[in-house]
């Protein structure tokens, strides 16, 4: 009767459940906020400047992008709300650049994630799945900063910010399951194949140009509109940029089909980490 018991606990349909993957994270909160602290402090740990590096380095970028992309390229959005100006095109790409650099920050390093820590593996006990979780954790603490940063610049510049930044616990959601999911999913196939760390560095540099980030959507041609629009990641740019920036409401056609998606992806990535966890200790 035990082996059966412990067949269906470990069972495909289990992990699945997202009552018991809820469960399983909250049983292991205090280890997910003392492993996401951990992962915030490390980050900057012996650096003169410390966590000024998280205010720095997506500034430091947005100048560059916006030099390039606002006056040589002379990208502009055609909103309503638009001013036209140089300055409200940086408000525009940092409003993009938030959400795609926390994909980025939780994808690129997931494939590295459980191989960097082989003493864990070995330990039956340990709650690898936890991992996965403090790493997006991180990233999310760095976007926050970001959107924190934008929003004080936005309010010192025009003297207000988009009322519809209440929405953003409706939209932030879905990018953050999707986060989660690929996390789980590359964590467990980094172990196994050594070189994903080359195959997700070329496709987030694939994402990020096809990503409407630099651009808006109506500048890409008609029949190539369908292609990007089939990028989960368009949807949720697209979305956060007008609720914190356009003060308008989200798609909800594209925020539905975003629910969908992220919470697909995350439950599937959850399932497929749990089921192969028991090979890692073989191959490390």
């Amino acid at each position: 009767m035990s082996t059966l018991i412990t067949a269906r606990a470990d069972s495909v349909w289990h992990h699945l459940s997202p009552f018991g993957f809820a469960r399983s994270l909250w049983e292991h909160g205090d280890l997910i906020r003392q492993f996401t602290l951990r992962e915030i402090q490390g980050r900057y740990k012996g650096s003169s400047l410390g966590l000024f590096w998280s205010f720095l380095q997506p500034l430091a970028l947005l100048l560059i992008y916006t030099f390039v992309f606002g006056v040589v390229f002379r990208a502009r959005w055609a909103h309503q709300q638009r001013t036209g100006s140089l300055g409200e095109f940086a408000f525009v790409l940092f409003c993009g650049l938030i959400p795609f650099n926390l994909f980025n920050e939780c994808v690129s390093r997931a494939s590295n994630l459980v191989v960097m820590v082989p003493n864990y593996v070995r330990r039956v006990v340990f709650p690898l799945e936890v991992l996965p979780v403090s790493a997006v954790g991180s990233a999310c603490f760095h976007a926050t900063v970001s959107l924190a940063v934008l929003v004080a610049v936005r309010l010192a510049a025009q003297g207000t910010v988009a009322p519809t930044l209440l929405l953003l616990p409706v939209v932030v959601p879905p990018l953050l399951f999707l986060c989660l999911g690929l996390t789980w999913f590359l964590a467990s196939l980094g172990v196994f194949f050594r070189d994903l760390s080359y195959v997700v560095s070329l496709v987030l540099q694939v994402l990020l140009f096809a990503t409407p980030i630099f651009y808006p959507l109506d500048a890409v041609p008609e029949r190539f509109r369908p292609i990007l629009r089939g990028n989960p990641l368009a949807a949720m740019v697209e979305n956060f940029r007008r609720v914190v920036l356009w003060g308008v409401p989200p798609d909800w056609g594209w925020l539905t089909a975003s629910w969908l998606v992220g919470t697909t992806v995350m439950l599937l990535g959850y399932a497929w980490f749990m089921k192969t966890k028991r090979g890692f200790a073989d191959v490390l």
